[in-house]
């Protein structure tokens, strides 16, 4: 059964010790969901919104939060970054907005987490401009899409 990295022999916390890694192409695409009132995403689809445009501050806040995962995620390692992109799309059937975070760089460690947080923190931006008009939104379905790259080779979620 695989062990937790980020336990010693002792069952402390440490950071994981990645010098000894190759640096290897690394990828991670995470996504994360806004559910709302259909009013609340007709409004955020029309741009209509007092605070300005929803998506684009939504995609700053998580790109920034991938820059800055490693001081958010205590044992994280603080990483070069060579690409971060978000995709946020509405979806009127499912009255919510999907959020898709990429994460790229050439490394010794992944860029799951950065993904993740990207995401995450790119639905909680989604919800401060909204909750003014809607504060019951819920923010979910936050998951690791797939990660390719590193010792541990690719892994992709099998969508059910």
């Amino acid at each position: 059964m695989p062990e937790l990295t980020h336990i010693d022999a002792a069952g402390h916390a440490a950071m994981v010790d990645v010098g000894d890694k190759d640096v290897t192409r690394r990828e991670a695409r995470a996504a994360a969901a806004v559910y709302m009132q259909a009013e609340t995403l007709a409004l955020i689809e029309s741009g209509g919104h007092s605070k300005g445009d929803v998506f684009a501050v939504a995609r700053i806040a998580g790109i920034q939060a991938a820059k800055r995962c490693s001081d958010l995620i205590p044992l994280c390692h603080p990483l070069p970054l060579s690409s971060v992109k978000l995709e946020l799309t509405a979806n009127s059937a499912e009255q919510r907005v999907d959020i898709v975070a990429s994460c790229k760089l050439a490394g010794r460690t992944g860029v799951e987490m950065e993904a993740l947080t990207a995401a995450s923190v790119a639905a909680l931006t989604i919800y401060d401009m909204c909750k003014a008009v809607d504060r019951g939104m819920v923010i979910g379905d936050v998951r690791l899409l797939e990660k390719r790259g590193g010792a541990s080779g690719d892994w992709q979620r099998s969508e059910t």
